[in-house]
Parts: C-alpha cells; structure tokens; sequence
C-alpha cells in the first residue's frame, strides 16, 4: 500500500489519455499541492505539459485552441461553478476534465449543459484526493478539525471524502474501527461508514472482493489520549526538519538563515526524489552526522576523479557522468545545510538538557528532582518560550494529581520571563484537552522504561499506524 505510487498512477493515466500533443493541465489550490507532493515540474513536462493553470486565477492567455487541456479538480461546488464558466468560452481547444472524488450527477448535468461547443472529450473521477507525504503517509492538510470537542461540518466532510478516497486509491476494502468513548472519532467512522455504503456499487465495481485476505482495518483514535507525544523534541531527521525547520508540502524554507546560496533559500525534502532523504528519513541526530560524512567522502572522491581529464576516454567519461555528479553536488549541499542549521538550532535552545528532561517526565516519575530541574531550564535565557511551555505542559499533565503541585508557580516563572499569552494559554488548554478527566486510559501507568520499550516492540505496527492516524487528526 503505497499512496505516491497510487497518486502517481492517476497523474500518469490523465497524461497519458490525452493522448500526444502540447497540454496544459488547470488546477485548484487543493489539487496543485497534490501534484506537487508526487511530481516535480521537470517530470511533469516530460509528459508534454508546459503550462499550469490555477482554476481560480484569471488566466493572462485568451486564446490556445492548440492546447489540449487536463482538468483535475476536487468537486466542490465552488470548482463546478468556475469549470462551467470556462467551458462556456473555452480558451483551449478539448478538455479531459478529472475529479479527485466521487461527482454528483446533478454537476455532471450542470457542466454538459455549460460545453456549448462540445469541448469536453472525458469526465471521469480519480480518487488521488489526498496529500502524499510518503509511502505510508498523507495528510488532508487541515489544520484545526474541532471546534472545542465538536467537528467543523467542513473539515468532517472533508475528512470523510479523502478517507474514501484513499481506500479506493489503494484498491482496499476496509473494516471501521474507532474508539468508542471519543465523540469526534465515532462521527468520522460514521460518516465513513455512510461513504462506503451509499458507494457500494462504485467499490465493487473498483475494489475486487478476495476472500482468502484478510480485510485491513481503518483504525480512528482520539489524540486525547495520548497529550504527550506531541509535546517531546524528536530526533529523527525527518521528524527533527518539521519540528525545528518546518516543512510544508515537502519544501523546506531556509531564506531567514545569512548567506544561504540563492538555490537554496528553499529546498525540496521528498522521499520519492531524493534517495538519500529516503533513506534516512527515521535515523536519529547522531546517525545522519555518520552518513553525511560517508556522504562528503564519496562526493570529494567523485570531485576529484573529475579533476583528471587527460584523454578523450576521460573527456567521454566526464560528459557521461557529469549529470549524477552535479545531482550528487546539489544533494550534498542541500543536506549539509539542513543538518548544519539542525544542529545550530539543538545548541541555540539547548534541546539536549530540554530533550532529556521531557523523556524523564514522560517515562519516570521524581517530583522534587523534576520541578527542580525545571525551574532551572526556565530560569535559562537560551531555552525557547515554546519549549518552556512545553516543558510545563509535560509537567502538568504528568503531576496533575500530586499532592505538591507546583503548577502555579511555574506558570508565574513563564511569566516572568515575558512568556507570550498564547503559550501560557497553551498550558492551560493542553490540560483541559488531555487531562485525566478527558483521557479513557492511563498515560502513565507504565513507570518502567524498559516495560515501555518493551511494549513498544510488541505493537512496533500498531504504533506505526497510529503515526499515520494522529497525522490526519
């Protein structure tokens, strides 16, 4: 089950029924980002598309009668109103129009009635109505699903269609399985589970029924349950950019450093283009410093063997190889910049002795020790706001019901050192959020780290699935 490929796929199939000939391909914001995740522009144009139209944008052309046009849109009632003006003045010559989910009869009608002039060869829907972060990762890019405890009618459709979307992409029919005592979680299985049956016939018609395998599961949980995890400092690569860098749709921007090269003010991280991200996605902090310098000794080797062309065989070598070299080059460089402003970022707010101290509070309890280390790192003017907060957070939830809890007092020490009013609201939130009033289970009835780990490496797939869950709620 790997969804870039299944992305992929519906990009390849829109190229290629189009048939030979210059193409521009018109979409929405939402499906731009699509594209973007799986495909970069140089490999798009390998399939004869040279212009990208936003559907929402005044075009600056009046006139391509020559361009055969692919749409890919998501079908909402917005994109049908600005498809049907298109099509009644087109501005290119045939439309093969795409819907990243499933179409109501009453749009298709609406826009049949709109192509006057018969411009429109194909109306067909793909189910590429997600982001691709990875092979077993996507995101519906939704920031803020509930208001309070209670869905945002949008985000839950939203949620719902992209979640039918992926289970027809992968070709899977799924079982529904959430957490009972979670409102949120049992109205998106509902409504999921609505989705599957009002589109039975398209299902059996797309998915076909095996009984020999086993069905996977579509598992929903509540966030709630488990606060902490995204109040810890990760140490992984892939993780450590999103947390410290920040990546979005699987660039990374780099312009607020000094002298960064102008190539590299804004860098693509994608595990499907760049084998070496690919490869280290999961390694810690201190790994990628080993592989980087493997990384920098091939490349010196390379740079050198460049150096001696003495003879036509070294010449036709040189031209040969040239390529890979200035894509090795590039590579080098990109992640030599990324990790060096990595590492600069771990010794400008001291995540190390921040880091140490979030995994004590999570995995042991030692409230003198604890509260006495955490006055310390507040008291520290190279720890951040935001790990500060973090820091109380993580103590608040853990020494929520201790007799001598010193929450009152920590959060004076925020403010006193003019800690912003969000993050002192933050604390606040997260405690009401995920609190032991809210959570069904208990977070840290297991004190033993090593029972922890032990545990982990029993459910190694279970916890993998929760990653790609939590990412969508």
């Amino acid at each position: 089950m790997n969804v870039i490929q299944a992305v992929k796929m519906y990009i390849t199939k829109m190229t290629e029924e189009s048939g030979p000939g210059m193409k521009v391909i018109l979409m929405d914001k939402e499906t731009t980002s699509i594209i973007s995740m799986v495909y970069s522009q140089s490999e798009i144009l390998q399939k004869e598309v040279y212009l990208f139209e936003r559907i929402d944008n005044q075009s600056k052309w009046d006139n391509l009668k020559h361009m055969k046009c692919i749409v890919f849109l998501r079908p909402t009632s917005e994109n049908i109103a600005l498809l049907s003006r298109e099509l009644r003045h087109p501005k290119y010559g045939v439309y093969f129009i795409y819907f990243s989910n499933v179409i109501s009869k009453s749009d298709v009608k609406t826009l049949a009635e709109c192509d006057e002039q018969e411009a429109v060869r194909e109306v067909q829907e793909v189910f590429a109505d997600y982001l691709a972060v990875d092979r077993h990762l996507f995101s519906f890019n939704i920031t803020g699903c509930l208001h309070g405890r209670m869905w945002s009618q949008q985000h839950l459709q939203r949620c719902s269609q992209g979640l039918l979307a992926l289970l027809l992409s992968l070709k899977r029919r799924a079982v529904v399985r959430y957490e009972a005592a979670s409102e949120p979680c049992a109205r998106l299985a509902e409504r999921v589970r609505d989705l599957l049956r009002r589109e039975a016939v398209l299902i059996d018609n797309n998915i076909p029924f095996n009984g020999d395998m086993p069905m996977p599961q579509l598992l929903i949980i509540d966030r709630r349950d488990d606060p902490v995890t995204p109040l810890l400092n990760q140490w992984t690569y892939q993780a450590m950019v999103h947390e410290l860098l920040g990546i979005s749709n699987n660039r990374v921007s780099l312009a607020h450093l000094p002298d960064v090269h102008k190539d590299f003010r804004e860098v693509v991280l994608s595990s499907d283009q760049d084998e070496f991200y690919a490869k280290n996605l999961y390694s810690n902090f201190g790994e990628i410093g080993q592989t980087m310098k493997s990384l920098m000794e091939e490349f010196q080797r390379k740079a050198k063997s460049h150096q001696k062309v003495e003879s036509i065989a070294d010449m036709k070598n040189f031209v040969e190889t040239y390529p890979l070299f200035k894509k090795m080059s590039g590579t080098v460089t990109k992640h030599v910049t990324v990790v060096g402003e990595l590492s600069a970022a771990v010794a400008r707010r001291s995540l190390l002795d921040v880091s140490e101290l979030e995994q004590e509070l999570a995995c042991h309890a030692d409230h003198a020790r604890h509260l006495q280390r955490l006055k310390g790192l507040l008291s520290n003017e190279s720890v951040s706001d935001h790990d500060a907060a973090k820091l109380v957070a993580l103590y608040a939830l853990r020494y929520e019901k201790h007799a001598s809890n010193a929450l009152t007092s920590l959060m004076d020490a925020l403010k006193g050192r003019n800690c912003p009013e969000h993050l002192m609201k933050a604390v606040v939130n997260v405690l009401e959020y995920g609190g032991a009033h809210a959570r069904q289970s208990d977070l840290f009835g297991l004190q033993d780290a090593a029972k922890i780990t032990k545990r982990l490496f029993k459910v190694s797939s279970v916890v993998h699935w929760l990653h790609v869950i939590y990412y969508l709620t």
